[in-house]
């Protein structure tokens, strides 16, 4: 099915009216589309807003500013502080990256500009890598209406950490500060910015974000056009709501219509339309979740990094836990890539940290005060400039998952880093709730090993040990479905470059039917398990890890591999379905980690030993025939990561 865009003429800009005609009448992707172009700037570069309450009311206005003392009413754009109060920006939205302007722009000075009303005081405060506060500008008001305030803070000594904020307080009248903004000195240029959605049957998510950005339109003046990726068969354009965010975002909005080529895909026709319709090699691709809870004022922040950064460099958003809001998933992230392990925390990151509450270890807030150096940033919001593209291609046409990894490691090679930005958040789906026996598994393992082949040493008797071991763990947990999930995987590897032929589409088909076939990978109710009856259902809880593991491990295989088992049936919780724990059982019904309802693993003892042998055969192969295979993937890349590969699987 060839792409479909909503009509798109002229020039797209912030404040451009809706086009002519309905929203319904598409046409060909690249048709009259905007031509993207370098323009001058207009005034001083927003480089973030100060916010004082999030987008939606799940989102704690902590997480923008803290009412230390006192009283004070907090609103999306404005804060009014009564007598005697004190409100501090010292927090994960409210504090400006000094550490990484620094490091990787030009500007060498920022300034806060605000709207203010009433008597009060204004500091800018500061952090260095140890988290100590200093105050480095002050701009005390008295019986101001609708004034100008303006404070200045160089960035000059935050190299290996720290960050700035906007501290308020009053003594014996109101004070009311609002339209607070963070400003460097432009760039000579404004590089134009399209944000690319990528969706598939998540049409109310996506309208969504939508909404927001076309709620905020108007101060996102770095944003040129938003492509919209809709891969799936409800769409979005199906919804009451698209007409009129249509209209309010008018040439901006560029709705597609494609195959469903997962989410490399789908973020991969951005970069491919802004690269056919752009007069400069200056522009930036930000990518976004369909399914994240947006702050826009993440746009602004990354696109203005970007603009004032010296080399291009890939900059990435950090994720937030939806169902925890409170949550950051990581600061920054790294793959150990020969032992196929992707999200690691770099050194002095925090991982899923309350940011509004405080470390064990140290007593102090939960702040990231470190610059850290990302391996990789994840695409649920990602900024890619068009220079990259011009320099290594396109991403791998890996259908989803390690597509990100793969593409800054690439990136890497050829000089171009990727910098997560502290404060430019969006909230995402907690990682640790979706269960890892799943289809999808496949793609995260075959698409790892590509990985691995590609920019790694590839240690092939590593990678070899680390497999198996998964697959005896696997085995031993009665997750037949998953061992078979596996192997099909490093069988596919195998079969070399031409697996990726087709971005995926036949490989998502063959893994969902090949483990349909096994039992386990199903998901039931905890109170309707097919042939057990709810009341017989009883946990039985997991000892500790075990100190001795290789001797546990061997005691268990060697029962395993005799038929006995500790117990008949249980039920088992999802965070202590261990090896060592299930292995115990004849048949464990295991929570989902999604906590909507569990699995039913039963011992099987030819299918077992089956999978065993196939595994061994696999590994034996993955050792003898790996290296030959890491060529072809290498000298594959170029082609695959082609414009003209990505023309061919979008059928245009």
């Amino acid at each position: 099915m060839p792409g479909k865009a909503a009509p798109a003429t002229g020039s797209a800009t912030p404040r451009k009216s809706a086009t002519n005609g309905s929203v319904g009448d598409v046409s060909p992707a690249g048709a009259d589309q905007t031509a993207f172009a370098e323009r001058l700037p207009q005034g001083r570069l927003i480089a973030q807003r100060g916010l004082y309450s999030g987008p939606s009311d799940v989102v704690s206005r902590d997480l923008y500013a803290e009412v230390l003392r006192g009283v004070a009413t907090r609103k999306r754009a404005s804060v009014t502080l009564e007598p005697a109060a004190k409100v501090s920006g010292n927090t994960y939205f409210g504090r400006f990256p000094a550490s990484y302007w620094q490091r990787w722009t030009t500007a060498g000075a920022v300034t806060v500009e605000a709207v203010v009303s009433g008597s009060g005081r204004l500091s800018v405060g500061a952090s260095d890598i140890e988290g100590d506060p200093r105050v480095v500008a002050v701009n005390p008001v008295e019986g101001a209406e609708q004034a100008t305030v303006t404070l200045e803070a160089k960035l000059d000594k935050f190299y290996d950490g720290g960050a700035l904020w906007l501290d308020l307080e009053t003594e014996g009248d109101r004070l009311t500060v609002e339209s607070v903004r963070w400003t460097v000195e432009p760039p000579q240029r404004i590089r134009p910015t399209a944000v690319t959605i990528c969706t598939m049957n998540r049409a109310d998510d996506c309208l969504s974000n939508l909404k927001a950005l076309a709620g905020d339109i108007s101060s996102l003046e770095t944003l040129d056009a938003i492509y919209v990726a809709d891969q799936g068969t409800d769409t979005v354009d199906s919804r009451d709501g698209f007409a009129e965010v249509a209209a309010q975002l008018g040439d901006m909005l560029h709705y597609i219509k494609q195959p469903n080529l997962g989410g490399a895909g789908g973020f991969t026709r951005g970069l491919y339309e802004v690269a056919g319709h752009t007069e400069t090699e200056h522009a930036n691709v930000l990518f976004m979740d369909d399914d994240v809870l947006l702050e826009p004022d993440l746009v602004i922040r990354l696109t203005a990094f970007s603009n004032r950064a010296v080399d291009p460099i890939i900059v990435g958003g950090q994720m937030l836990n939806l169902l925890h809001p409170n949550q950051l998933h990581v600061g920054a992230e790294y793959a150990r890539l020969n032992t196929l392990e992707p999200g690691q925390p770099v050194e002095h990151s925090l991982t899923t940290a309350d940011l509004l509450g405080v470390d064990e270890e140290t007593g102090k807030p939960n702040r990231q005060e470190r610059r850290l150096d990302a391996g990789y940033n994840g695409w649920w919001s990602c900024l890619i400039p068009y220079e990259v593209v011009k320099e290594i291609g396109y991403p791998m046409p890996f259908f989803f998952q390690w597509d990100d990894a793969e593409y800054s490691y690439r990136a890497r090679a050829h000089g171009i880093p990727t910098v997560t930005l502290p404060g430019a958040g969006v909230w995402h789906a907690d990682f640790h709730w979706k269960d890892w026996d799943e289809w999808h598994r496949y793609f995260n393992l075959r698409n790892s090993i590509i990985t691995a082949a590609l920019h790694s040493p590839f240690d092939l008797n590593l990678v070899s040990r680390v497999l198996f071991a998964q697959i005896v763990r696997y085995l031993l947990g009665m997750q037949y479905g998953l061992t078979a999930t596996l192997i099909k995987a490093v069988e596919d590897f195998l079969e070399g470059p031409e697996i990726l032929r087709d971005g995926g589409v036949a490989a998502m088909k063959e893994i969902r039917e090949i483990r349909s076939r096994y039992p386990e990978t199903k998901r039931y109710p905890a109170t309707d398990v097919p042939g057990i009856a709810s009341n017989d259902i009883g946990i039985i809880n997991t000892a500790p890890r075990p100190s001795l593991q290789r001797v546990v491990l061997l005691k268990r295989i060697l029962d395993r591999a005799l038929g006995k088992h500790r117990h008949s049936l249980g039920a088992i919780p999802s965070d202590e379905a261990h090896w060592w724990h299930v292995s115990l059982f004849e048949t464990a019904v295991v929570t989902d980690a999604s906590q909507e309802g569990v699995r039913v693993r039963k011992y099987d003892r030819q299918r077992m030993f089956e999978l065993a042998k196939h595994g061994v055969r696999t590994m034996q192969r993955l050792r003898k025939e790996g290296r030959a295979v890491q060529e072809q993937y290498r000298r594959a890349t170029p082609e695959l990561t082609s414009r003209e590969n990505w023309t061919r699987l979008y059928e245009l």
